[in-house]
């Protein structure tokens, strides 16, 4: 079963340092999810568990082995990533988009297995992107180019699947699909750490959230926990409605501390 350590990690950028004393551990099977206000560390810490920045001090710990001993090759098998933002610059048909996914199990002659179509095709699928397999990629939609794009991190099959922002492009329908999707992935058996800033999303479909603040970990636990009135307050300076439906908690957050009651149409 995988597991996750971050232990006591420090990461610089430049001259400054943007992340702090972060401690936590994690296992299959779970979906995470890092909140937190704008500029607090949430993807600087996606980009450290996914081994593109590398700390100062402490260490990242995969099955007790650090991160930073294994080659980039088993790393890349170990941890898929998606970015924020990511995008594809050249006109390459969807597929072959998705297929860069299976490049950490390439052969020595960088030929695709019987194994890597099925985990191409399996991709494709969960994410529903199966009817734009052919389609260059440069011209979907920014929606449909996020869903392809989430499809190649999907098709590395990794044990640990890290995405950053990953309904951000998205519309209401896609975007529960997705935050499905990656709960069924942790069902699988998968770690999924996801960088979110939608609340009523990670409320609903994370088993845990991790609140960053000032590039430290302000609170981690259960979402109703987290999120609480008093959770709101603190770590976003807002109010919320909270509520349940269909018997799955929610959270409105509803307006800012700063702003008087009465006030928020103009």
């Amino acid at each position: 079963m995988t597991r996750l350590v971050l232990d006591r990690v420090a990461v610089p950028i430049g001259r400054e340092t943007i992340l702090r004393d972060i401690a936590f551990a994690a296992d299959a099977g779970a979906l995470i999810g890092l909140v937190g206000p704008n500029g607090a560390g949430k993807s600087t810490l996606a980009r450290t568990v996914a081994g593109l920045l590398a700390p100062s001090a402490g260490h990242v710990l995969v099955d007790d082995r650090p991160l930073a001993h294994l080659s980039r090759r088993e790393a890349a098998r170990r941890i898929a990533y998606l970015a924020q933002g990511d995008t594809v610059h050249w006109p390459l048909a969807a597929r072959s988009v998705v297929a860069l996914g299976r490049a950490p199990h390439a052969t020595g002659f960088g030929r695709a297995s019987p194994g890597d179509a099925a985990a191409i095709d399996r991709a494709l699928a969960r994410t529903g992107t199966a009817a734009l397999a052919d389609r260059d990629v440069t011209r979907l939609s920014g929606g449909e180019r996020a869903r392809v794009l989430l499809a190649r991190a999907l098709a590395v099959e990794a044990p640990i699947l890290v995405v950053d922002e990953p309904v951000g492009a998205l519309d209401p329908h896609h975007g529960l699909n997705i935050m499905a999707l990656l709960r069924e992935e942790a069902a699988r058996g998968t770690l999924v750490i996801a960088v979110l800033h939608d609340l009523a999303l990670a409320m609903r479909f994370c088993d845990r959230l991790i609140v960053m603040g000032a590039g430290r970990i302000a609170a981690d636990g259960r979402p109703a926990a987290v999120l609480s009135p008093d959770g709101l307050r603190r770590h976003y300076a807002v109010t919320g409605h909270h509520g349940a439906h269909e018997d799955e908690a929610f959270v409105l957050p509803w307006r800012s501390l700063a702003q008087k009651p009465g006030k928020s149409k103009e």
